[in-house]
């Protein structure tokens, strides 16, 4: 036995990329998919040298589809994070620039025929619930990806993709606020720890004495902030019910500022133990829902508007994200749908190999 092969569409979803599979392509138990996935990315070099992961977190994620059985959704989204060196999955986040790709990679496995000018996809993530619908450009019946959109973060125009998120707050932790506060205090930084599609960790760069204009790269370099917001993540992940967070990607961290290129706000997104390039899906819709909720460490940083809808942006190290967010502030915030436009695109697609030993199945040598 030597290798095996796995079929896969190969596909930038927004400012990620990485390798969609079909669930029924892949082992079932936990283990052995792991071990799977480290071995069709790469992780354990910092080039990813043996798999086909870029060497970055935005490049080594994993999306898996099947059709769905929920009555609501077409199609299930199962999400890995894998590591770049350490040779770790995790499957308890999502992500919404992967999920950019879902609704294009389910068409093109078959998962879902287009209708008309526009296919609606309804998509379930099940790492945490919530559910999205995705918009999908078919003219004629036909997937293309080809448009006129751009994305800060990604060269060129292609067909939009727009999303609207439902049912994400607590979507991990089961509340809007996991510590029950608006702010809480650790290690003398007040922090607002928030969960509205992916549970973060939000603070003022200034508390860190930071602009919060850096660039990703001079962020990046700066090792004692990282060790102090990593030390403060952990901290605030078991002030969340998450337990011992210091093997896992969430929490994520985020820092706010004054936003200065016009628009409503400036934020830095940690994935956790690197500077995000640009902005992820889900963290922009938790620091949108943060930016608006009167008591946050978001207060002084903007001028918020008195109702929703309304269009958040945010400044990331390259460029903008905007985020239409349909809220209420009677009793308090209270998020009804967050909705974004992404783009994605198919690279590649055929089978990754993986040696024999990692998942034997001598039907499939090669």
């Amino acid at each position: 036995m030597t290798q095996r092969g796995i079929p896969f569409i190969f596909m930038r979803g927004g400012t990620s990329r990485g390798p969609y599979f079909r669930r029924e392509d892949l082992p079932e138990d936990r283990e052995t998919l792991a071990d799977v996935l480290v071995a069709a990315v790469g992780s354990g070099h910092p080039l990813n040298i043996d798999g086909i992961g870029g060497g970055a977190a935005v490049t080594t994620k994993v999306a898996m589809l099947s059709r769905s059985d929920d009555t609501w959704a077409d199609v299930d989204y199962f999400f890995a994070q894998v590591s770049v060196e350490d040779r770790l999955v995790d499957f308890k986040p999502t992500c919404g620039n992967i999920l950019s790709g879902v609704g294009p990679a389910a068409i093109e496995m078959g998962l879902v025929e287009p209708q008309g000018d526009v296919t609606e996809i309804r998509i379930r993530a099940v790492n945490t619930g919530a559910q999205v619908l995705a918009r999908v450009r078919t003219p004629g019946g036909q997937l293309t990806y080809a448009g006129d959109a751009a994305i800060a973060g990604v060269p060129g125009t292609a067909a939009p993709v727009e999303l609207s998120f439902m049912g994400v707050v607590g979507s991990s932790t089961g509340a809007f606020l996991p510590t029950g506060n608006l702010r809480d205090e650790i290690d003398g930084i007040e922090v607002t720890c928030m969960d509205v599609a992916m549970p973060v960790v939000i603070a003022r760069a200034g508390d860190f004495g930071l602009t919060g204009h850096e660039s990703a790269t001079e962020l990046d370099e700066n090792r004692p902030f990282f060790e102090r917001m990593e030390a403060i993540r952990r901290v605030a992940g078991e002030k969340m019910g998450m337990g011992d967070v210091s093997q896992s990607v969430t929490p994520k961290f985020a820092i706010l500022a004054p936003a200065r290129q016009g628009g409503t706000i400036a934020a830095r997104y940690f994935m956790p133990r690197n500077t995000h390039p640009t902005m992820a899906v889900t963290g922009a819709q938790c620091i949108a829902s943060c930016a608006l909720t009167p008591g946050s460490v978001a207060d002084g940083l903007l001028e918020r508007p008195a109702h929703g809808p309304a269009e958040v942006v945010l400044e990331h190290p390259s460029g903008t994200i905007d985020v239409l967010v349909d809220f209420s502030l009677d009793g308090g915030f209270t998020l009804n749908a967050a909705g974004l436009v992404r783009t994605a695109r198919k690279l590649a697609d055929g089978q990754i190999y993986v040696p024999g030993s990692v998942w034997e199945d001598t039907e499939f040598d090669a």
